[in-house]
């Protein structure tokens, strides 16, 4: 059975202090409890090592918002994935939709990135999904299937334990708007088909596929007792420690 992941993204939020203090909060709600899967937080880079001092994976992990697609050089303003292993950091977060929307990050910019977190022993979170306007003119899967296809297949050694994927139905991104269970179901369950095409039927069933579209402790339930979603990648919720654990304990009812 896949173990399920809750990711905090924390994006452009929470300097070191306000981090470390968040990270700790969240610990200690966990602490002692006998989880069934894995909770993770993404500070931004400055405060990953204030993070690291707390999140040390009993009970939360450490992840990054985004590395380089270069080990070294002359890339100003770049954070290498080595440079995060060598911080504490276990995931990475690659392609979120507004490093695709206001960064103009491509396919090939993914697939160097995802090579070099899993060179480096790490583990990538790989974020794909559909706008809107995709969405209302019945392309959503179209959208899904390339975005993937770009990627998955030239990927050196994807397998289902350094790769996670997060399906983000941007049009629900921080809008308040979410897809009903069963919308998430489905694309979740297309996904992993998708993945069995290119990868194969054991790695697709052994990988996890995170929603990430405005998931809350009132519907976290509902949308990881779905069959094919196996967490959250957590955007606004994931900055109250109070809101972030009401989203595992959903995620805890589950496979409870």
């Amino acid at each position: 059975m896949r173990r399920y992941l809750v990711a905090g993204n924390w994006k452009l939020n929470m300097g070191p202090q306000a981090g470390r203090d968040l990270a700790a909060a969240v610990g200690e709600r966990l602490r002692g409890r006998t989880l069934h899967g894995d909770v993770l937080v993404c500070p931004p880079f400055v405060t990953i090592p204030a993070v690291a001092a707390v999140a040390q994976g009993d009970p939360v992990l450490l992840g990054a918002q985004n590395c380089a697609a270069h080990e070294q050089g002359a890339y100003t303003g770049e954070v290498a994935p080595g440079m995060l292993k060598e911080a504490g950091v276990q995931y990475v977060i690659i392609g979120h939709s507004e490093r695709r929307q206001y960064y103009g990050e491509t396919d090939a910019d993914f697939a160097a990135k995802i090579d070099l977190v899993h060179a480096q022993g790490m583990k990538a979170i790989f974020c794909y999904g559909e706008v809107l306007e995709e969405r209302k003119a019945g392309r959503a899967e179209e959208v899904v299937r390339a975005q993937l296809q770009a990627v998955l297949p030239r990927l050196e050694g994807p397998n289902a334990y350094n790769l996670v994927l997060a399906y983000e139905p941007v049009w629900a991104i921080g809008t308040g708007e979410t897809a009903t269970p069963e919308q998430a179901q489905q694309m979740h369950a297309f996904s992993r088909a998708l993945v069995a095409e290119m990868l194969g039927a054991d790695v697709a069933e052994n990988m996890r596929i995170l929603y990430g579209g405005s998931c809350k402790p009132g519907n976290a339930r509902e949308l990881i007792g779905q069959p094919d979603v196996d967490g959250g990648l957590i955007g606004g919720a994931s900055l109250k420690a109070e809101d972030f654990v009401g989203i595992v304990d959903g995620a805890e009812a589950v496979v409870g």
